[in-house]
Parts: structure tokens; sequence; C-alpha cells
């Protein structure tokens, strides 16, 4: 980011608090040589790693696992014009350990779509960055919205 361009970048505890507040999330991987992103429901595990609840059967799954993705959520008020983006990445990993997804299944995210055979995804948190729009709709103290 750039020296007054309306954002303040965000310290990884800050992203970290800002996601535990919003349900919904983006993971960004490659399918087909491609990018994807597809809107997720997630949590937090302790260390700000991001834990999502699929199918055991999910595209998504066979295209993550193991892979270096990006998440993304966000949280945004139009008639404001204010709000924050907090991106982590990091290896995504299927959680193998039974005790472990024995644990998440009390604790973890609900899936939004029942599965008879679902696992759990956790992301480790290796790069976070975020940003917060702190300026709005003014540049220097002078509301932009004012018809000319």
């Amino acid at each position: 980011m750039y020296p007054n361009d309306g954002f303040r970048e965000l310290d990884r505890q800050e992203c970290l608090r800002l996601l535990a507040k919003v349900p919904v999330g983006r993971i960004v991987h490659t399918r087909k040589a491609l990018p994807a992103v597809l809107p997720v429901n997630f949590c937090l595990d302790g260390d700000g790693a991001v834990l999502l609840r699929t199918s055991a059967a999910s595209e998504l799954v066979r295209a993550i696992d193991q892979a270096v993705v990006a998440f993304e959520a966000d949280e945004v008020d139009a008639v404001a014009h204010s709000g924050w983006s907090v991106v982590i990445t990091g290896r995504a990993a299927v959680v193998t350990d039974p005790v472990r997804h024995e644990t998440l299944a009390r604790t973890g995210p609900r899936s939004w779509v029942a599965s008879p055979r679902e696992v759990f995804v956790r992301i480790e948190p290796e790069l976070v960055t975020g940003r917060e729009l702190v300026a709005g709709r003014t540049l220097y103290g002078v509301d932009l919205d004012i018809p000319a």
C-alpha cells in the first residue's frame, strides 16, 4: 500500500480479530490450472488457522489438500464507504488425526450442507495480510460525493 492511499495496513492480530467476526469467506485455489474462488463458511482455530468443514468426496477437498491456497474474508459498508479485507495464505490439509477430527466435530465449523462423510480442512496461516479503508469517500477532508 502507498502512503495516503486511503487504506491502513492491519497487523496479524487485528486481521485474526476481524476474521473471527464474520461467518463466510472465500477460498482461492487452482482448478484445471486456472484460479478458482468459492465462498465457504469457516471458523478460526486457536492459533489463527482457518478451518473448513466439507464433504470428503467434494471436488474442493481434492483440489486443495496439501496445496497452497489463499483465504479471504471482508466486511464492507457501502453506505459509509468503509470496510476491511483480510487474506490468509498457506498450505491446506485435510485433518487426518482421528482425535482431532472428533474434537472438531464438536467445536469446529458447522457445514451448511450436511454430508454423510465430512472432513475438516485446516489452512495454516503462513502469510496474514489485511487492510482497512480509512478514508471513505473523502480526500483531504473534502467529501467526494458532493455534486459538481
